[in-house]
């Protein structure tokens, strides 16, 4: 079985995020950044199963410029066989990344697909539901645990009020939630080691214009100072005639 790997660069999650000074977009200038940490547990999925022996190789694949090949090498470094980057533009949107993965797929030709639930910057959650349509492949979002058998997958998928779990037939597209795993901290002779892997660029005639056009990006408001309150009708009072929430 081979296993794919969509990972996206991301600002790194302990990194305070800052707004531009004209509100056109996020300020990136001297900011970590690291694989976004759904992906990070797609990666440690894919390598868990080479380790049981149900994936020969793991691809690890981005889209951007070559500042994204420093997050390729950090998933060489966890466990993955080989990376390809897909040369483009690095703030795409849902869409535009699921027809170059597509393009991808169509090469590499994998039986599974593992990603994100979501990338932490914009948040959309769509990259896989539209690559699994695109590929008209079946799909399961937000996996919890993930067993492989032969030509098919058996996926428990957190949903409202519990968990369900579905068997696909392979090839199949799994997005993973953040309960699925802990992903591992790569050793620094591993992170030696993934220098000398193969990273392969490429380059697609993809359309690839956005759909959605970004008006104001702006900081959340800051939230006023709470109050103390003597006792429970006063604060019933405060909640019916001033909040309006009951």
């Amino acid at each position: 079985m081979k296993v794919l790997v969509p990972v996206k660069r991301v600002v790194d999650y302990n990194v305070r995020v800052r707004v531009k000074a004209d509100g056109t977009d996020v300020d990136l200038a001297n900011a970590k950044m690291s694989i976004n940490p759904f992906d990070d547990i797609a990666v440690e999925e894919a390598i868990r199963l080479k380790e049981k022996g149900k994936a020969k190789e793991v691809v690890a694949v981005t889209i951007g410029d070559a500042k994204a090949d420093e997050q390729l090498r950090t998933a060489l470094a966890m466990g993955a066989d080989r990376a390809i980057r897909v040369d483009a533009a690095a703030n795409l949107q849902p869409l535009a990344v699921a027809k170059l993965l597509a393009e991808v797929c169509k090469e590499e030709n994998p039986d599974l697909i593992i990603t994100g639930n979501q990338a932490i910057d914009d948040d959309s959650a769509q990259v896989g539901q539209m690559l699994a349509a695109l590929l008209g492949r079946p799909q399961a979002y937000s996996a919890c645990a993930v067993e492989a058998g032969a030509g098919s997958v058996k996926v428990t998928k957190v949903i409202d009020g519990g968990k369900e779990t579905v068997e696909l037939t392979t090839p199949a597209v799994i997005t993973a939630s953040d309960k699925l795993n802990e992903a591992r901290l790569p050793k620094l002779p591993d992170i030696m080691k993934a220098k000398k892997k193969p990273l392969e660029v490429k380059t697609y005639g993809v359309d690839v214009a956005p759909r959605l056009s970004v008006s104001k990006v702006s900081e959340p408001p800051k939230r006023s100072a709470g109050i103390k309150v003597p006792d429970v009708a006063t604060l019933v009072d405060k909640l019916k005639n001033e909040a309006k929430v009951i």
